[in-house]
């Protein structure tokens, strides 16, 4: 049945196949390798560039909106809802500390005041107050606003989510 010639003759098949598929590859890559030349500044191009004259790279840049200006707007409905993203670290009644310190009357608050809560120190360093602008600021980015921030939570990029957010957090406790 099978002996050793029979076992040799179907590895030599599959050998055989393997370096055909090998120097058609070779063949095919000397055949359609496209040289960097100094054309496109060492950029390997295929086909035809097309100058368009126009910046391919250069995106049209949003206008920002000032904070101000979307805070004024901001529901606090809405943001009840983004808070619920908070409530596993945070707590809304006043002196409860959970993971992170308790949010209660926390818009106008000095920042690391919390009772009973134990801050890392970069906070005090970031700003003194928990206004509007600075809640917007460390929302965003907690650990681009106060490095070495306990808090790790990424940040809310919306800027409309923010201030809803904290015109609920205002509508707390005040």
């Amino acid at each position: 049945m099978f002996d050793t010639m029979t076992f040799t003759k179907i590895l030599g098949g599959f050998a055989g196949a393997f370096l055909v598929f090998l120097l058609g590859k070779f063949a095919a890559e000397t055949i359609y390798h496209a040289e960097a030349g100094g054309n496109h500044d060492g950029e390997v191009v295929q086909g035809y560039m097309i100058d368009t004259g126009e910046d391919e790279s250069a995106e049209p840049e949003e206008e920002a909106v000032p904070f101000e200006e979307v805070y004024a707007s901001a529901d606090a409905s809405r943001g009840e809802r983004i808070f619920n993203q908070c409530r596993a670290c945070h707590a809304l009644e006043d002196g409860v500390n959970g993971a992170g310190p308790y949010l209660y009357n926390v818009v106008g608050r000095d920042v690391g005041t919390a009772n009973g809560y134990a801050y890392s120190g970069a906070l005090s360093e970031a700003a003194d107050v928990w206004t509007p602008e600075n809640l917007n600021g460390f929302l965003e980015n907690p650990q681009g606003y106060a490095p070495g921030t306990s808090m790790g939570y990424s940040g809310l990029k919306d800027v409309e989510d923010r201030a809803n957010l904290i015109a609920y957090l205002d509508s707390v406790g005040s």
